[in-house]
């Protein structure tokens, strides 16, 4: 074959996005995005742990997708509190015991945290202030702890795993993907200030990370995914028997009410391309992709 030859039959999507005997590993894996992001992974043949602190949701989760995969790919669930450090420890024993490398860290899990009607408050400070008072400084740090705080610890614990990937495998370097948010790019509060200002906390710290984990002896990436509105726990009523959420694909307010010139919230395909491209592109470093239908373009 000639160098042609090859380099074309390495453009096609199925040599560009297989990740038969990769390992990854997704924090809030059971719903969500968490759980759009380890479908993917395994639906593309990788090995992908999911953590939470709801062993129940875990399971039914890796039982309903995680088996008997075509790909060669499964889901494997593991219970942890990322915001607890004992427990983040204990994970990366488990993982250290059980994997001599890993592939992919998607930091997912998130909370939404306070909320407070702020733009409803314009008429005074004293109004603004009472709207702003409703949330708690307590709440505010545990917000971060999940949101910032969390994703940093678990990727120092793991980052011996990950380097051992890219060491391991010349040409490749293991990948991080922190799941920040469009709420961390809009100036608007959106209702929940914490949740904002801690978004972009995480947008900041993937490029601390990216710069940070570079270095020759570790060589580990970091990317981060900025979402939009899709259906998860943390924007809907919660999710179904299928571990899923909802969100009505039909309403016709979703360009004129909330802005959205895609006219409707984000779906798994639009969460899968982003994933894919983030973990198998070598050459992806610290970039920060939005999708988000176009909601910035009106309300950025």
């Amino acid at each position: 074959m000639s160098v042609t030859g090859k380099n074309v039959a390495d453009l096609r999507a199925q040599t560009l996005f297989d990740l038969r005997g990769r390992v990854a590993v997704v924090t809030g894996g059971a719903t969500g995005i968490g759980l759009m992001c380890a479908q993917t992974l395994s639906q593309n043949g990788a090995k992908v742990y999911i953590v939470g602190r709801r062993m129940e949701a875990l399971q039914a989760a890796a039982k309903l997708y995680g088996q008997g995969l075509s790909s060669g790919g499964s889901i494997v669930p593991i219970q942890a509190d990322v915001t607890d450090q004992s427990s983040i420890d204990t994970l990366a024993a488990t993982l250290t015991k059980q994997e001599s490398k890993l592939d992919f860290l998607i930091n997912n899990a998130s909370i939404a945290g306070p909320k407070s009607e702020i733009e409803k408050a314009e008429e005074s400070a004293e109004a603004l202030v009472r709207e702003l008072k409703k949330e708690t400084m307590d709440e505010w740090a545990d917000v971060f702890r999940t949101n910032v705080t969390a994703p940093f610890f678990v990727a120092v614990a793991l980052l011996p795993l990950l380097s051992k990937a890219s060491q391991q495998d010349h040409g490749f370097s293991a990948g991080i993907v922190n799941i920040a948010s469009i709420s961390g790019i809009t100036r608007t509060s959106q209702h929940h200030v914490a949740y904002n200002v801690s978004k972009a906390a995480t947008i900041q710290l993937n490029a601390m990370m990216a710069q940070e984990f570079s270095k020759p002896g570790v060589k580990v990436r970091a990317n981060a995914i900025c979402p939009g509105i899709f259906p998860s726990e943390m924007t809907t009523d919660g999710s179904g028997k299928d571990q899923k959420s909802f969100i009505d694909t039909k309403d016709g307010q979703w360009g004129k009410e909330k802005g959205i010139p895609a006219g409707r919230p984000g779906k798994e395909e639009d969460m899968a391309g982003a994933v894919l491209n983030l973990c198998t592109n070598q050459y992806c470093n610290n970039a920060q992709i939005v999708i988000d239908g176009g909601y910035l373009l009106v309300n950025g």
